[in-house]
């Protein structure tokens, strides 16, 4: 009888990140003859009930937002009441999309936990708990009140970290307490990131081996067998943006005038002027990124599948509410592909198509064999 693994996660319907990593992570694990299932957490997902402020709490804020801010959130928020019912629509669609790929291509079990709901024999229906990857260990998502990411609900041998991602450079003074002691409990140690890495030693004084995210164990040729090519998608050339945070105006206004004076069809898959457009789940997503002439994103796997594809891209800092570019960093220095920032990189024609993709296989292979090598570890084989 194979030995079974748990595998904690961010749980959703929205995110093609978040599938395309779960997918990735039971694969991996599958591959090594165990069976897997990804145990479904509500736990993480009600954090904002917690922190819901008072009036007046709201009002201070408010007070103190700067003006560029505060326009740009009152926008924001009449730009949905003007189109409720279409942006509703939109959400309703893709999320469809995305359970149907969970039901097809993961083992989610058919029962739920929470910090104050997990049952009594959970931890023997397991031989190793595996948390990760994803963002599990990013304060801003994770309840303050739990600890389930970091599987302190099982036997502290059973405990594995698989490539989770912090998404932030430093834990909140509030944080740190409960981080290093749940943390510091972990049986074998691994992280995505080297900001990830650094904060671990910081907290705990241990070592975290830096791994690349699970979806780049898988190669071209598996992702492009669960891909599905979408009716929409234009039949010649394309430029793919998938951008999540904010780009300046300026940027904006030179994607588009690159598309126009290349004759290219600019392809949106983020929710933008007109959310009827592209409504596609993950599977459609993979094929848009192998077909496009090049993409434009903010996205860590949109960046992720780019390489993988081998289709030339350009990646956009993640402009938002906390800073998540420490990923993006990791893995453009790994790949040796810092060139491809915003920063770094004008918007022509030359250069964005002028990107060299010989050296990934031979990177891919190394952090492949890093990632098994670990695993083997950590799992007893």
């Amino acid at each position: 009888m194979s030995k079974k693994i748990g595998i904690i996660t961010l749980n959703g319907y929205s995110n093609y990140g978040n599938r395309f990593q779960n997918y990735a992570v039971e694969q991996v694990l599958q591959s090594f003859g165990f069976e897997v299932e990804t145990i479904l957490n509500k736990t993480s997902s009600v954090r904002s009930k917690k922190r819901n402020k008072s009036p007046f709490k709201t009002l201070q804020n408010l007070a103190k937002m700067e003006k560029r801010k505060l326009i740009s959130g009152v926008k924001n928020r009449m730009n949905y009441y003007l189109h409720k019912q279409k942006i509703d629509n939109f959400k309703r669609k893709k999320t469809e999309l995305f359970k149907n790929f969970s039901n097809k291509y993961l083992h989610e079990t058919n029962y739920a936990i929470s910090i104050h709901d997990i049952p009594d024999n959970l931890n023997e229906k397991y031989d190793f708990f595996v948390t990760g990857s994803d963002q599990v260990w990013n304060p801003h998502y994770v309840r303050k009140d739990s600890s389930i990411n970091f599987l302190t609900f099982a036997s502290k041998e059973k405990r594995i970290a698989f490539a989770p991602s912090f998404g932030v450079s430093k834990i909140p003074g509030e944080d740190k307490d409960n981080f290093q002691r749940w943390i510091s409990e972990m049986c074998k140690l691994s992280v995505r990131e080297e900001e990830g890495a650094r904060i671990i030693n910081e907290l705990t004084g241990r070592k975290a081996t830096v791994l690349v995210d699970p979806t780049m164990m898988l190669d071209k040729k598996k992702w492009m067998s669960i891909s599905n090519e979408d009716s929409k998608k234009p039949k010649g050339d394309y430029l793919l943006t998938y951008i999540l945070g904010k780009i300046p105006k300026e940027k904006e206004k030179q994607i588009r005038r690159y598309a126009k004076d290349n004759d290219y069809t600019l392809v949106d898959l983020a929710m933008g002027s007109d959310w009827s457009d592209y409504i596609v789940g993950p599977r459609e997503f993979i094929d848009y990124i192998n077909s496009a002439n090049a993409v434009f994103t903010d996205s860590f796997h949109g960046t992720i599948f780019s390489i993988l594809f081998n289709t030339p891209f350009v990646t956009f800092k993640r402009r938002g509410t906390h800073e998540m570019n420490s990923r993006i960093d990791t893995l453009l220095t790994k790949f040796d592909f810092m060139d491809r920032l915003e920063d770094n990189i004008s918007l022509t024609k030359t250069e964005i198509m002028d990107i060299d993709f010989s050296h990934v296989d031979k990177t891919l292979a190394k952090e492949r064999k890093k990632t098994n090598d670990y695993l083997k570890d950590a799992l007893q084989l």
